[in-house]
């Protein structure tokens, strides 16, 4: 299968315009918080949280096929096109949304930003794996709503390896978490592709 054809076949031009667009709008919520609010920095938490989940969101609905049939006659292995296509999205979507939160780097900046995508793209990948890309994103804003909700409830802060979404930046044990979050949604994915979804769908 030709490169334009792989791309049209999982929507990829759409996923990298929605990504595109992600970066003007969360710069312009950035400002916009920290601006109209009195907590500095920290007013970005909300921010540095939801971005991540809709950029990954978008990266899982690329990863849906319309041709499964197709792709199981293909005469080269699949694993490096999906370990390729998820890789170099998931450095665009970091490099953007990075790039709208800049400075602050021990609060909710630019690190808390890349960490939480490899968390959320992680998530999302394995996910697209055992429930089909479909339904993909629907794990991740489970757990994001709960750790964020219960942040701002109870009486302490969660800990970093449960509720690593809302960790400052630096935070090892989050980012250790995401980090194996990430490697592993990235290689089940690419060895099996996302789950077959429909009627006739067989693995």
């Amino acid at each position: 299968m030709s490169l334009p054809l792989y791309a049209r076949s999982r929507a990829l031009p759409m996923t990298v315009a929605v990504l595109a667009a992600a970066w003007p709008t969360t710069a312009w919520l950035a400002d916009w918080i920290v601006a109209h609010s009195d907590l500095g920095p920290r007013a970005r938490l909300p921010l540095v949280v939801l971005a991540p989940v809709l950029a990954s969101a978008a990266i899982g609905a690329s990863l849906y096929t319309h041709s499964e049939e197709l792709d199981r006659t293909a005469v080269r292995p699949w694993w490096p096109r999906r370990a390729c296509q998820l890789l170099l999205l998931t450095a665009v979507a970091a490099g953007l949304l990075a790039a709208a939160v800049p400075g602050d780097p021990e609060l909710y900046g630019a690190p808390a930003m890349v960490r939480n995508l490899l968390g959320a793209v992680g998530v999302t990948a394995l996910a697209a794996t055992f429930i089909g890309a479909r339904l993909s994103w629907l794990p991740m804003l489970v757990h994001t709503s709960a750790v964020y909700l219960g942040a701002q409830t109870g009486p302490e802060d969660p800990g970093p390896v449960w509720a690593w979404s809302v960790q400052p930046g630096p935070q090892p044990a989050a980012w250790w978490t995401t980090a194996v979050l990430f490697a592993a949604g990235t290689c089940l994915y690419a060895l099996r592709g996302a789950r077959p979804e429909g009627p006739g769908s067989r693995r």
